[in-house]
């Protein structure tokens, strides 16, 4: 498998804004059907996540994502293999990573899509050994 996580992330990616307000994202994300956004500074640099999870709690639709964004963000760079975002969602309990490109936001990987290409990979067994066709030779 000779895949980097450049050809499984999603691209381009929605970003938000430590400034937005949680309706701002919510509306985003459902609109988007998208269950996780990155959290951006005026650099493009990641500074956090918001997930689908985190606006399951009653949140004031006014509230700056600043207040509840997952900080500090996980990381992988564009060019590494799966193993590596893998290792890192594993690691830390995760369901996605942001990917970046010289400190900036490229894309994002989920662990659907980790499984997308496991399933795409898949090895096909293959058949079990037939039994010898030489005849057993006796001993007299």
């Amino acid at each position: 498998m000779n895949v980097d996580i450049d050809q499984l992330m999603q691209h381009p990616v929605m970003t938000a804004r430590p400034h937005q307000t949680t309706g701002h994202v919510r509306a985003l994300m459902a609109e988007h059907r998208v269950s996780a956004l990155p959290v951006v500074n005026s650099d493009g640099e990641p500074v956090g996540i918001v997930t689908a999870v985190d606006l399951l709690v009653d949140r004031p639709d006014g509230a700056p994502i600043s207040g509840f964004m997952s900080s500090p963000v996980y990381t992988v760079p564009r060019y590494d293999g799966p193993h590596i975002a893998a290792r890192v969602m594993r690691n830390h309990h995760l369901h996605h990573v942001v990917v970046t490109e010289d400190r900036v936001v490229v894309g994002i990987v989920s662990a659907y899509d980790l499984l997308r290409l496991v399933e795409d990979h898949r090895f096909t067994a293959k058949r079990a050994p037939t039994p010898s066709k030489k005849k057993s030779r006796k001993l007299s």
